[in-house]
């Protein structure tokens, strides 16, 4: 069974949910026409959030989803966050930003001062679910696992359909085994935050087609393929493989209703676009992104970076005074591999071209 049966929607495709490059607006504009549109809530607190489902609420009667990151909130670590400052010192001279004597850092070029805090990334909590409840959306995903059950009860006694991503055939057995209505396969190609939960080891995991053919065959529920997916062809590919839909999102970054910055746009567009590597540099998980100057010259990965979501606060004086020369040295050009679809267009006619015809007859 395809997703358009299970979810009510007429084109198996799901905007895939990006927290930073949209708001409501891209969600509405998806499910208007038949695909199922996506609200990114990682970033929103509760009243943002209540102010996203209401604009919502007023733009459409069709079925959206919802998507939360389930992360474990990390305790703050006073001496890895030294460390990672003072490895960000030199570009602070560079870029002229003050640097002082702080906390738990030794005094000398490396000590910088607290920088302004990044945006904060939320945990699925029960300030988010009181809100939620009040929208009762058919559809709830989460990434990087699931939130704790008491958490997940009620939104499955209103009936909508819990989905989550899995970037190993374990993870997506643990997922079915705790009730979810279908598994996003997020394969290596896919843009944004790595799902994974249960194993951090990218050695592991496994590129979109062969993680669905897998997926396919060790779970019951559905599979829903992303990453790499910009065309018909690719819709088409992975429904072949046994998935019951696609997810899609790379090639709405640049669509009409996406808030993707303009330095962000011009690397999706541009020759740099066809590069790009997974970094925790940016918030301190792994997460594809087109590559820059921090990433070239820090090295993709590296284990000085705070835990996840605390790296970014340290980068956020680097991006804004990068951004303000119009230099995209330091911000997070979230992006799959396969940017050839990134255009600026109305997002209904992006998706009409993942899904130029009906294909009722194959449901």
């Amino acid at each position: 069974m395809w997703i358009t049966e299970r979810f009510g929607i007429d084109i198996p495709v799901i905007q895939a949910p990006m927290a930073g490059a949209q708001g409501s607006a891209l969600a509405v504009a998806v499910s208007n026409v038949g695909g199922l549109g996506s609200l990114p809530a990682a970033l929103l607190d509760a009243e943002r959030l209540r102010q996203e489902l209401d604009a919502i609420r007023r733009a459409t009667t069709r079925p959206y989803n919802v998507n939360f990151f389930c992360h474990s909130p990390p305790s703050p670590d006073a001496t890895r966050e030294a460390n990672w400052r003072a490895l960000l010192a030199p570009w602070y001279v560079e870029f002229g930003i003050d640097i002082e004597p702080v906390d738990a850092v030794p005094p000398g070029p490396a000590a910088v001062r607290q920088p302004a805090m990044a945006p904060t990334r939320e945990s699925f909590n029960r300030a988010l679910l009181d809100v939620l409840a009040d929208f009762r959306p058919p559809v709830v995903s989460f990434h990087f696992g699931l939130p704790d059950e008491h958490l997940l009860a009620p939104i499955r006694g209103w009936g909508a359909k819990i989905l989550s991503s899995a970037t190993t055939v374990e993870e997506a057995r643990w997922l079915e085994a705790r009730g979810v209505d279908a598994v996003i396969a997020q394969g290596l190609e896919a843009g944004g935050h790595r799902g994974h939960f249960l194993d951090d080891d990218l050695t592991r995991q496994f590129g979109t087609f062969t993680l669905v053919r897998r997926l396919v065959a060790a779970v019951r529920v559905p599979v829903i393929a992303a990453g790499g997916i910009v065309d018909a062809t690719g819709v088409r590919a992975a429904l072949d493989l046994g998935a019951a839909g696609a997810q899609a999102g790379t090639v709405f970054l640049c669509c009409d209703e996406s808030t993707t910055t303009p330095l962000h746009r011009a690397a999706l567009t541009g020759p740099e676009g066809a590069h790009t590597a997974l970094t925790n540099l940016f918030t301190g998980r792994p997460a594809r992104g087109i590559v820059n100057r921090i990433m070239r010259e820090l090295g993709y990965l590296h284990s000085a970076a705070p835990a996840f979501p605390l790296a970014g606060a340290a980068l956020a004086p680097l991006r804004a005074a990068a951004e303000r020369l119009g230099l995209s040295d330091f911000t997070p050009l979230w992006s799959g591999q396969n940017t050839t679809g990134c255009r600026a267009a109305p997002a209904a006619e992006i998706l009409r071209s993942l899904w130029p015809g009906p294909g009722a007859d194959n449901q």
